[in-house]
Order: structure tokens, then sequence, then C-alpha cells
């Protein structure tokens, strides 16, 4: 690819709109996912007895458990949210531009 070929890609709008939206759309993910972390992390920081109260009477399941597997599993679901946008808006996109610039 010549210089010329990557300025005139890199100045197209449409190029620039798909950089605009993956860039929000990755940055949305990505803070969404930070935050539950680190709330999680602080939890575990600062309110230990409450995460170690059993779920109920009697039980050896703590709070702590179904808090943290709901850790992971909203990494999960970000995750497939993530493919599920990529698949229906950035893939159609890159398509469009690479019949565009006959790649």
């Amino acid at each position: 690819m010549t210089k010329e070929e990557l300025k005139k890609i890199l100045n197209d709008p449409e190029f620039q709109q798909l950089v605009k939206k993956v860039s929000t759309v990755s940055l949305g993910f990505t803070i969404a996912i930070m935050v539950i972390y680190y709330s999680f992390i602080l939890l575990l920081a600062y309110g230990k007895d409450f995460l170690g109260q059993p779920i109920s009477e009697g039980s050896a399941t703590t709070i702590g458990i179904p808090i943290g597997i709901g850790v992971i599993i909203s990494a999960w679901v970000l995750t497939g949210l993530y493919v599920l946008w990529a698949n229906k808006n950035y893939d159609p996109m890159v398509k469009k531009l690479r019949e565009k610039f006959g790649r």
C-alpha cells in the first residue's frame, strides 16, 4: 500500500466514523467492566464483614461467592454484547470500506 492510498483511507469520512464508533463502544465496555471489577475489589478490601456473611442461616456459602460469580458472568455478558455489536455494526462497515477501496 502506498502512502497516497493510506492517506486516502485515513482521510475518508466513513473510515473516520468507523474509528470513532469503535473507540466509543470499546471505551464504554472497558469502563463498564472496570467499574464492576474495581467495585468488587473495593468491596473485598472494605466490606469483608458483608462479604463474609452466610447467604442464609447455617449456610456455608457466603454473600461474596455469588457476587464474585456475578463479576465473572458480567465479563462474559459484556464480551457477548461487544461481539453482537461488532457483528451487526463493525463488520458491515469494514466490508463496505474494503469494497470501496478494493481490498
